[in-house]
């Protein structure tokens, strides 16, 4: 179990949603929490609301200066979630560039500039923790999800990598993989959403996790993991049929 009185913790895309959840349970447990986001009112909100010290940095995760900026003022944390995150719904048919685009730049290049920011510093003392959201979404390519998909599948792979060169440091690295969860994005959804969790409860999951010292990845929920992780071995054929109904 991980002892939160004292730690300080950079919440990355906090200002709503998972990030907002997230932060609370972090503070509830006697975290230093600083939010970040673009949104510089609903992150003041968010930290008058959380029972536990809270700063408030805005960052843009789709501008390097700006991420690098906000890390010069953020300083020396314990750890780095990022649930920053956008999501359209569109199949290869209904092609959106500018979408497709912003999910890839915003989800996957916004983690990779928000880590490229701390893992130096937390290399060179030996200690740190990153906490990365990626999606069951993820383990294989999906009907009207093909930018989202890709995005976070880049995610996973990203912390998979931090992970093995990371390996036996004391550099900490997880993932959480969560399936759908009601939110801003998920209302743009006209398909039925198996599992749906709310914030606190898909919140709930990855705390569960960060308190676990020797967890690398959590799937959720459990059941519904299984599907779209055993997915993976199966025959194209069979997979494309399936999912492509």
């Amino acid at each position: 179990m991980i002892e939160w009185t004292g730690k300080r913790y950079w919440m990355i895309g906090a200002s709503d949603g998972l990030g907002e959840a997230l932060a609370r349970k972090l503070s509830a447990a006697g975290a230093e929490v600083i939010v970040s986001s673009r949104s510089e009112d609903k992150l003041k909100a968010v930290a008058d609301s959380l029972p536990g010290r809270a700063h408030v940095v805005t960052v843009d995760v789709a501008d390097l200066d700006s991420v690098r900026r906000a890390a010069e003022q953020v300083g020396e944390i314990d750890g780095m979630v990022y649930t920053a995150g956008v999501y359209w719904p569109f199949a290869a048919q209904d092609w959106n560039a500018e979408q497709a685009v912003a999910m890839g730049n915003i989800n996957f290049v916004g983690a990779l500039r928000a880590v490229g920011e701390v893992v130096p510093k937390m290399v060179a003392r030996d200690a740190g923790h990153i906490v990365l959201t990626g999606s069951l979404s993820g383990f294989r390519g999906l009907p009207g999800a093909v930018g989202y998909a890709a995005s976070k599948a880049g995610v996973m792979a990203l912390g998979e990598s931090l992970q093995v060169d990371l390996f036996k440091t004391g550099v900490r690295v997880q993932i959480a993989n969560p399936g759908f969860i009601k939110t801003r994005l998920t209302e743009k959804n006209d398909f039925n959403m198996p599992f749906l969790m709310t914030p606190e409860e898909a919140a709930q999951e990855m705390f569960e996790m960060m308190c676990d010292d020797g967890a690398t990845v959590r799937h959720f929920p459990r059941l519904f993991s299984y599907l779209f992780r055993f997915s993976r071995v199966w025959p194209d054929w069979l997979y494309n049929r399936f999912f492509g109904k």
